[in-house]
């Protein structure tokens, strides 16, 4: 496995409950500020079998990227974290964004 890889891992699984980061924000802290679309593939492939909190990563606006049934799914498991939507259906970073410090 890539480093980088290594290191997305690492980081998703560091998301405390009740907190989210960015695809982008996770590339950044894994040392890859360029590399959201290759968060989104490690996501994808690898959440089943790492058992990654996939749920906790949203994008920078604060939303859910998922459509359909699977964005339902999403938002109804941070609700039972905690975490509140506005009506716009959108997550205040201010609150719920998890602070991490470039782990590379």
């Amino acid at each position: 496995m890539e480093d980088f890889t290594q290191v997305v891992i690492h980081v998703i699984r560091s998301i405390p409950e009740g907190k989210v980061m960015s695809y982008g924000q996770i590339a950044r802290v894994a040392g890859n500020p360029r590399a959201a679309r290759q968060v989104s593939r490690i996501l994808h492939s690898m959440s089943k079998k790492y058992k990654l909190p996939w749920h906790r990563v949203i994008n920078s606006k604060g939303e859910i990227s998922l459509q359909g049934e699977g964005h339902a799914s999403q938002k109804w498991l941070l609700e039972q974290e905690g975490i509140l939507f506005d009506t716009a259906s959108k997550i205040d970073l201010s609150v719920y964004q998890h602070r991490m410090e470039e782990v590379m």
